[in-house]
């Protein structure tokens, strides 16, 4: 087994060589496509019917949004959480996949990348629906592990021979301190994922946005402590913004009436 890392739009893309097929450990987004299946083709000289699997570890852009299209292109199977599907449904859901797709875009601005298309379906048709700490089809060694917080659907994935672990959007980096991630839907759920994560103990911590973290290194217990114990995503945001700006309006009227 060997993982190889390539630097996608604007996060980490892991794919896992095995001697006859390939597993994507995430959807990647719209604009990693086409260097997911020319790095198949081209750097590892296999054909893009050996990418078997691919895992949608939550619903974000960087994760999902090149899942649908390297499905059609080579044949693979999609695997996802249960609840992944309904994550951008109704009004709100659609408004989100719109805030987060922009987001994205954004980011990858600041990163000095030209723009691409990275529009993607917020309706996730996967092949495969995986329960916690079920071996992966078609990859027993790879274990799923239910890591909920970042959304309500986040899977994380071990590979249980060596304890190497992929942890997605669990753990970034702001201003070089490993921290939470933005959103946090969940904060309760959050925290005991990453109880969970460190009493699994890995060897290894692979995540979307962070360099590779020797397991032991990594300060769960601190980031628990610090980490929000309000939800912090676009719509508490927002309430939030709107409440201290009414808040301070109504500080200026009651000083105005004292007048």
């Amino acid at each position: 087994m060997q993982i190889h890392t390539l630097h996608g739009y604007i996060q980490h893309i892991f794919l896992v060589e095995e001697a006859d097929q390939l597993l994507l450990l995430d959807g990647c987004s719209r604009a990693d496509v086409k260097l997911v299946s020319q790095y198949i083709t081209q750097s590892l000289q296999r054909p893009l019917s050996d990418l078997t699997l691919i895992m949608v570890t939550h619903m974000h852009p960087d994760h999902a949004g090149g899942a649908h299209k390297l499905r059609s292109l080579s044949g693979a199977r999609i695997a996802a959480h249960p609840k992944a599907p309904r994550w951008y449904t109704g009004i709100k859901g659609r408004a989100a996949h719109i805030i987060d797709v922009a987001l994205m875009n954004w980011v990858a601005g600041r990163l000095g990348k030209r723009k691409r298309m990275t529009w993607y379906s917020p309706i996730l048709k996967p092949d495969i629906m995986v329960k916690d700490e079920q071996q992966l089809p078609g990859f027993e060694n790879w274990q799923v592990h239910y890591t909920p917080g970042h959304t309500n659907h986040d899977l994380s994935l071990l590979h249980t021979p060596s304890g190497n672990m992929y942890v997605a959007d669990l753990l970034v980096k702001v201003k070089g301190q490993l921290c939470p991630p933005y959103p946090i839907c969940h904060p309760n759920q959050y925290k005991r994922s990453l109880q969970r994560v460190a009493r699994l103990q890995p060897n290894t911590l692979f995540c979307a946005h962070v360099k590779p973290l020797t397991g032991e290194h990594v300060p769960f217990d601190d980031i628990i402590a610090h980490a929000p114990t309000q939800p912090k995503n676009h719509w508490h945001s927002t309430k939030n913004r709107i409440v201290k700006k009414l808040g301070i309006n109504k500080s200026k009227t009651d000083q105005r009436g004292k007048r």
